[in-house]
């Protein structure tokens, strides 16, 4: 049995914020690796959410409508370096400007980001809480409760605490995804690469498996 293929990817930016390519050009990168659904979830706060997550669902219904696509583009927004009292509202702000995948921008340890931000992503419901850094079991097993994905990444930096991650996922029974945070053509790995990221990570070849298969089912109810 040949090695198992993640084909999803919930956590890439476009140049509606810091990437540099449009949500179209990256669809289609992401269609030429062989990815099946990839979610646009550009960097916001209260500065501009109301400008980016509508182009960015507009991105997606042109992308999606067009019979050629072979390739789903979930519409998204990444919560970022916001005050973690402000989070409930923006993750709430951000779901009724159309965004179907909303993350939370997590306490990595390679950002200053505030304390409190992956509790209050979490208790926001959030459905990613992304490269959560050191989280801590309590806050995990909130997750698990929850349904809030936890996120194992490809991105320098962010990717340092991908074991630490799993390891704690994997003892309260949190659910996760494998993402690749991209901004730039080159941050984009195929589905073999994503999946050996996971492995990286410690997580077996029976948990790439259901990961792949979770990330496959919310994938189908997003579109």
């Amino acid at each position: 049995m040949g090695e198992t293929l993640i084909r999803f990817d919930f956590h890439t930016h476009s140049m509606l914020s810091d990437g540099e390519l449009l949500p179209a050009e990256l669809a289609r990168r992401y269609s030429c690796k062989g990815y099946q659904a990839v979610a646009v979830a550009d960097h916001v706060d209260s500065s501009n959410v109301d400008a980016v997550v509508p182009a960015v669902v507009k991105a997606a219904d042109l992308w999606n409508g067009a019979p050629e696509t072979d390739v789903k583009l979930l519409p998204g927004a990444e919560i970022t370096h916001v005050p973690p009292s402000r989070i409930a509202s923006l993750v709430a702000k951000a779901r009724q400007l159309g965004a179907r995948m909303v993350v939370v921008h997590g306490e990595t340890i390679n950002e200053p980001v505030m304390p409190g931000t992956n509790r209050a992503g979490i208790e926001a419901g959030a459905d990613i809480l992304a490269h959560p850094g050191l989280i801590s079991e309590e806050d995990a097993v909130l997750a698990a409760e929850k349904g809030v994905f936890l996120e194992i990444t490809s991105r320098a930096g962010h990717c340092l605490t991908n074991g630490h991650v799993a390891g704690v996922a994997r003892r309260v029974g949190a659910s996760l995804v494998i993402s690749s945070d991209c901004h730039a053509p080159g941050d984009i790995p195929g589905p073999l690469q994503t999946a050996r990221v996971g492995l990286g990570a410690g997580l077996t070849p029976t948990e790439l498996s259901e990961i792949n298969k979770t990330m496959a089912q919310v994938a189908a109810e997003f579109v």
